[in-house]
């Protein structure tokens, strides 16, 4: 349980402001069918996490002691760091916009997750607590928490969300899991 909780809130928050809700904010405005928009997101992240979760799970081989234990604890805090930069507006790309709303947000929404601070944060909470399945579930309920709101409500909820506190909240947590997983 604790690996689907401390997933779950850690990409949920994370998530505020990032790129992908960004992204979720413009495919709403761009097509009108929601539920296909979701759903696009639910698939993309499915693939993507559970990619990222199952590579940290193998990569916990590797770091169980020593200076892995140091290194894993050590990029939970980094990423804790980059969190407090905020992301750039990305522009979509209009060529796929023939495919409708359910292709169009899975792909971006793949493409945009790639190399992304949570598909980062799913590869360190996969090897953390070695769970491909719990850590999957997790952070695709924390990315759906975060963005279908803002499919949803898009303007008027980015403008009651406080995102430099949100983003202030997910380095915490980011920080002190690192910490605790190399004093623990």
């Amino acid at each position: 349980m604790e690996a689907l909780f401390t997933s779950t809130l850690s990409v949920a928050i994370a998530e505020m402001g990032d790129k992908t809700q960004l992204l979720s904010l413009l495919l709403a405005a761009k097509f009108r069918n929601k539920l296909a928009i979701v759903m696009g997101i639910l698939v993309a992240t499915l693939i993507n996490h559970a990619v990222s979760a199952w590579f940290g799970v193998w990569l916990a081989k590797f770091l169980q002691d020593g200076w892995g234990v140091w290194l894993l604890g050590g990029s939970f805090i980094a990423v804790g760091l980059w969190l407090l930069i905020p992301d750039k507006d990305e522009e979509t790309d209009n060529r796929f916009d023939k495919y409708g709303a359910f292709v169009v947000s899975a792909i971006l929404f793949f493409v945009a997750e790639i190399g992304d601070k949570t598909q980062i944060a799913t590869v360190l909470l996969g090897a953390q607590f070695q769970s491909t399945l719990m850590v999957t579930i997790g952070t695709t309920v924390g990315m759906l928490l975060a963005n279908v709101p803002v499919i949803y409500a898009g303007d008027k909820l980015m403008k009651k969300i406080p995102l430099n506190l949100t983003r202030l909240i997910a380095a915490a947590i980011f920080i002190i899991v690192g910490i605790v997983s190399i004093l623990v």
